[in-house]
């Protein structure tokens, strides 16, 4: 039996995307929104199955990744999140770099030798790694509008995998990545595929919405937005971050959306000049990780608020 696990944002979908299209197997796809990282916790495979992780949090899975292990599992991993002490084992192999140019789908496509590069090109503009993107494609030859469309549609998937529940999703990743399945080319999906259309009519609707938003806390070095609760803000949230980051590189960003459980969720942005700290700030509470250019907590008590601020403020003041 084989597994592939993967994030449901722009990095996780064309990573899996990239390999299966280079090795098309049967297998079991486990999914899910941006902010479900401990997905191997759903996997319960037995000694002789493979299971293939990208793009989670090896820290965040320790737990799930021994015990697979133990099962008689054998893992492959790739990843760029912070993933601390890695497992000597002989039925793991690791692909695991955090270096900050780094995104999941760029491992996948070292492995695989450029083979499906146009997609990784996608999910390094998604994950806000806009130099490295603009650099591989620039080595294979892709001009400025086909540079454009792949950065659009990198935002557009990563945009889609922002939301408290599913239901807050215009689809679901798993359904999202059964329609990139069809297609080894990137620029076919963006020109025939439905739902591509109707993601990017989604996306242009909700960042229109942002236009009015006002910063919560704002310094030369760091600024804080809270969002208002609802179903657009939680959707945009991580669009947003990026482009506050894009467009003042010398400022560290954080946007803040309401729970409805109760406290918030926390999207982190270093600065893009010195893309260093956000995983070292987001860590510090308990459900906070990410990597060091990009980070988050996934709740965050609603009296920890202030800590949280007086906490980024330390980290980029």
């Amino acid at each position: 039996m084989n597994y592939h696990v993967f994030n449901g944002d722009a990095d996780g979908l064309c990573a899996v995307h990239q390999l299966l299209l280079g090795n098309p197997v049967r297998t079991e796809l486990v999914t899910g929104l941006k902010r479900d990282i401990r997905l191997l916790e759903r996997v319960e495979a037995q000694a002789g199955d493979r299971v293939t992780v990208l793009d989670i949090s090896l820290n965040s899975n320790r737990a799930a990744l021994v015990q697979l292990l133990k099962a008689g599992g054998a893992v492959e991993y790739f990843d760029h999140h912070y993933a601390g002490e890695i497992p000597v084992h002989p039925n793991l192999t690791t692909h695991i770099d955090t270096s900050a140019g780094v995104c999941t789908s760029l491992l996948v496509d070292r492995h695989l030798e450029g083979k499906y590069c146009f997609w990784a090109i996608a999910a390094a503009f998604g994950d806000n790694i806009s130099e490295s993107a603009n650099r591989l494609a620039l080595q294979n030859g892709l001009v400025q509008p086909q540079i454009e469309k792949l950065a659009h549609l990198g935002e557009c998937l990563n945009y889609n995998s922002y939301g408290e529940t599913l239901e807050d999703l215009h689809f679901h990743p798993l359904t999202l990545y059964e329609a990139m399945a069809r297609y080894p080319d990137p620029f076919d999906f963006i020109a025939e595929s439905a739902a591509f259309k109707e993601l990017a009519a989604g996306f242009l609707e909700d960042t229109r919405m942002t236009a009015s938003l006002r910063p919560l806390l704002q310094h030369a070095h760091h600024t804080a937005y809270l969002l208002p609760d609802a179903a657009w803000a939680r959707r945009v949230s991580g669009v947003f971050a990026n482009k506050l980051a894009n467009d003042n590189p010398e400022c560290a960003h954080a946007v803040i959306t309401i729970d409805r459980a109760g406290g918030y969720k926390v999207s982190v942005r270093a600065p893009l000049a010195n893309p260093q700290g956000a995983d070292m700030l987001c860590m510090k509470f308990e459900t906070g990780g990410g990597r060091k250019a990009a980070g988050g907590i996934n709740n965050l008590p609603e009296n920890v608020l202030d800590t949280f601020l007086a906490r980024f403020t330390e980290q980029f003041g």
